[in-house]
């Protein structure tokens, strides 16, 4: 079975982390290359999050390169009443001493790009920054990238950081409405298809249970997003966010989906971040630019990420 090439681009948080964990153990993924953008918390702390959670995993060959420390016009948003102050819930994780990797995200990005032409499959799980950073330098990028995969936006329901963004689009709308105009494919895994990927308190006891490395990081990690999601009435859940591209990419069959056209406003006061999708409208975009998944099989989700975590080395 040839491998699936993905750089993944993350702000790196406590469901960014855990998607990490479920990409360098897919068997259908190569995980080609790594970049940490600012976020749902720092760039000192995306960065270093997902270099400490490629060394949990035992990749610490993958290089990972840093990336923009703020979105290109509004100002930074954080999400640390979510992640914690350090991104990852305040879980215990050794620091990774591998070298760290020269050079800015967006530039890596594009030379991976070029190695892989043709082929290669871009996750991002944060803020576009990064990505319309390396669409803007390099207008031959979209030559080189078979799709952009992200989490983020919403066709249909509210936002979840106003009345009608999701939080990475609003991170950096401006950034966002360029990846979604460069002209390469998109598929959004949207605020439709992640809240219902979720695992269930039970379900992460289970996981939480296994004694090995990667389950006790995910017990200390989702302590403090079990009760708030709780809190905020959504139940005991843990949403697998941004797990939800990356296992779009290996097995499409557990997401259903719909081809529409999406952009991304960036001009209004209410509606700045907003993904006005044309799924559910008379009027047309006119060019149907991305898939919108909006369901999943999530008792198929709920048995593979239990088994990739719970097969992790003691």
């Amino acid at each position: 079975m040839k491998k699936i090439p993905v750089w993944i681009d993350t702000d790196c948080g406590v469901d960014d982390a855990m998607a990490l964990l479920l990409a360098f153990r897919l068997p259908e993924l190569e995980i080609v290359g790594l970049s940490a953008v600012a976020g749902n918390v720092t760039l000192e702390n995306t960065f270093r999050n997902t270099r400490d959670i490629a060394a949990l995993a035992g990749r610490k060959d993958i290089p990972v390169y840093k990336g923009a420390d703020r979105p290109w016009i509004v100002e930074p948003r954080r999400a640390e009443y979510v992640h914690g102050a350090d991104g990852l819930g305040g879980a215990e994780i050794a620091h990774s001493d591998a070298p760290e990797a020269e050079g800015h995200a967006w530039d890596a990005l594009y030379q991976c790009a070029k190695k892989y032409p043709g082929e290669l499959q871009v996750v991002a799980v944060g803020p576009l920054t990064d990505v319309a950073n390396a669409v803007i330098k390099y207008p031959d990028l979209p030559q080189y990238v078979k799709g952009i995969h992200i989490m983020g936006g919403v066709a249909a329901g509210p936002g979840n950081t106003n009345m009608t963004a999701e939080f990475n689009i609003m991170g950096d709308p401006h950034a966002a409405a360029c990846v979604f105009k460069s002209g390469i494919p998109v598929t959004m895994a949207g605020l439709d298809v992640t809240l219902k990927a979720h695992l269930n308190k039970e379900e992460v006891e289970a996981i939480a249970s296994t004694d090995n490395k990667v389950c006790k990081l995910i017990s200390q990690a989702t302590r403090n997003t079990l009760a708030l999601y709780k809190q905020l009435g959504l139940g005991e859940i843990m949403c697998m966010h941004d797990s939800c591209p990356i296992l779009n990419l290996a097995h499409p069959e557990f997401f259903s989906g719909k081809e529409a056209g999406v952009h991304v406003e960036t001009t209004g006061v209410e509606t700045l971040g907003k993904t006005v999708c044309d799924l559910y409208s008379d009027g047309k975009h006119g060019v149907k630019n991305t898939t919108v998944l909006l369901d999943c099989d999530r008792e198929a989700i709920v048995k593979l990420v239990s088994e990739i975590y719970t097969t992790y080395e003691a």
